[in-house]
């Protein structure tokens, strides 16, 4: 009995031993493949991170490249480009454009107008001061733009064509300026200036200085800051006189030497400042300048002060109207 139980625990210490073996060789395995898994894991990790930042680091530094030279290529392309060029072409076009629109305009029709508006002048009282000419002028176009429109809406006698009635209402309405700049019809605004008493004492006196030379007798008529229209019978461009005087002295010498059928001077319009005298037209007028006209009824183009309207028109016109003129009699 004592012989089966020895061998009996023998065997169950050598099923215990090799059972004790198994389960360790088993934890050893099962930790070496966890350390394994966990090195393969930091080692995959670290590549992918590092693969990421190298493409992100490269594309950024492939986008501010881009971007900078994007930047000096604008730069270039705007430093090169053409300014005056593309403004003179615009100038140009717009002329072109202007052009062709003169150039639709049939010619008899716009003679035929250009007749009717002077008729219309011409009908006008020889004393019509410039107020009266741009109403007259205003009438004929509304009762012109008023029977265009009725031709088009339905065939009534009129003096227009019917294959031109279109073109008249575009022309008198929308297109009225530059139909007066077309056929050279400018009628100046008119000027109304009130005499009064009430100037300084010292302002006289500078008046008087800005008339060198000998007294102007009292058939001159003379009127500072004075500028008369008339037909021009000496022109004033090529007739300089050293002062207001000679310029009034010419005048009366004009009118006693003047042949029969000639116009004969009736008045004088004198430019007395250093710097030039203003006037509306394309000649730059210079000092001393001597203008002799004539007309049958005398009319101001201006006195005194240029109006503040005008002055708005005219953004290079002064205060004063700069001229001296006198009407004399013949």
């Amino acid at each position: 009995m004592e012989e089966k139980v020895k061998k009996m625990g023998r065997g169950d210490l050598g099923i215990n031993l090799r059972c004790s073996y198994k389960r360790t060789t088993l934890a050893l395995c099962s930790i070496n493949i966890v350390v394994a898994l966990y090195v393969f894991y930091s080692i995959y990790t670290s590549l992918c991170v590092r693969s990421f930042g190298d493409a992100r680091t490269s594309a950024f530094r492939y986008m501010s490249v881009q971007t900078r030279r994007r930047e000096e290529s604008t730069k270039i392309r705007k430093a090169l480009e053409p300014t005056e060029l593309i403004k003179l072409a615009g100038k140009l076009q717009k002329r072109i454009t202007g052009e062709e629109r003169s150039v639709m305009f049939p010619q008899n029709l716009k003679l035929n107008m250009m007749d009717e508006i002077l008729t219309r002048l011409r009908g006008l009282d020889t004393a019509a001061n410039t107020t009266v000419q741009r109403e007259a002028v205003e009438a004929w176009r509304l009762e012109k733009l008023k029977e265009a429109k009725q031709l088009l809406q339905e065939k009534t006698n009129s003096t227009i064509l019917p294959e031109d009635a279109s073109i008249v209402v575009q022309v008198l309405s929308s297109g009225w300026a530059d139909f007066q700049e077309v056929i050279g019809l400018w009628i100046p605004n008119e000027i109304i200036n009130k005499e009064h008493d009430d100037k300084p004492e010292a302002e006289e006196e500078f008046e008087k200085e800005l008339l060198p030379g000998m007294q102007l007798p009292p058939e001159c008529h003379a009127e500072l800051h004075t500028d008369y229209d008339g037909v021009a019978v000496r022109w004033g461009l090529t007739h300089p006189k050293d002062s207001a005087y000679e310029c009034c002295m010419a005048c009366l010498d004009q009118a006693k030497r003047a042949k029969p059928g000639e116009n004969k001077c009736n008045i004088w319009v004198y430019c007395p400042l250093e710097n030039g005298c203003y006037s509306p037209d394309m000649y730059q007028h210079k000092n001393q300048e001597c203008w002799l006209k004539y007309s049958e009824v005398p009319k101001l183009n201006f006195k005194d002060k240029y109006s503040d309207l005008y002055r708005q028109a005219h953004p290079n016109a002064p205060e004063i109207v700069p001229w001296v003129s006198g009407v004399v009699s013949v």
